[in-house]
């Protein structure tokens, strides 16, 4: 269920709204980027929520809610089709609500970009913040404990199991490899204190397992 008791600072969606975004995480079929992996993303906008808050909201609101709304595996436009269908979705239910439509698409836009940012592509006001700890809440899975992770894993997996299993290691084994590389897999110190280490301890054991 989509309700503003489920989301600080957020208005319940529209019944016709929030029927179109589920059916559009069921199609087709997901082992991990359906709509439960939202329901956990939203975890972690509640526990920003109620730590260092949001400046804006509803915009990263919608933005969970859509960031993975069109997911094909191995298609390179599934962020900027989400994007796309979260304006839409916007303009048509949400139309006198005041919504930066522009800044939920860009939000979901960047999540194509997990692993490449730096914590500092983004500036340092309360925007900024935002947007680290968004895409932040889309990564805590790889902080998460050893079993949920290893499930996450599993799942993702089974999403790409139309791809050569040879293939879909190495390219996995790769980006595991590139983000423990960089100075910091998490963007914000709201999400670096509490799921770094793990993150690396999990990413490690992904790699020698």
């Amino acid at each position: 269920m989509i309700a503003g008791t489920d989301i600080p600072d957020f208005p319940s969606l529209p019944a016709e709204q929030a029927i179109a975004l589920r059916q559009a995480y069921a199609s087709p079929p997901r082992a991990y980027h359906h709509f439960g992996h939202v329901e956990d993303v939203l975890e972690h906008y509640r526990a920003v929520a109620e730590g260092p808050g949001w400046r804006q909201p509803r915009e990263v609101a919608l933005a969970v809610l859509y960031h993975d709304a069109i997911y094909v595996p191995g298609r390179s436009d599934n962020e900027a089709e989400s994007a796309s269908l979260a304006i839409q979705h916007i303009a048509r239910w949400l139309p006198h609500a005041g919504i930066d439509s522009s800044r939920v698409s860009d939000l979901i836009v960047l999540t194509a970009r997990h692993g490449s940012l730096d914590t500092m592509d983004f500036g340092v006001d309360a925007i900024a913040d935002d947007t680290r700890r968004f895409l932040d809440c889309d990564m805590a899975i790889l902080g998460a404990e050893p079993e949920a992770f290893t499930a996450y894993d599993r799942a993702i997996a089974e999403e790409y199991r139309a791809v050569p299993r040879w293939l879909y290691r190495i390219k996995r084994r790769q980006f595991f490899r590139r983000l423990l590389a960089l100075q910091r897999i998490y963007l914000s110190d709201f999400f670096f204190d509490r799921f770094e280490a793990r993150a690396r301890r999990n990413l490690q054991a992904a790699l020698t397992g």
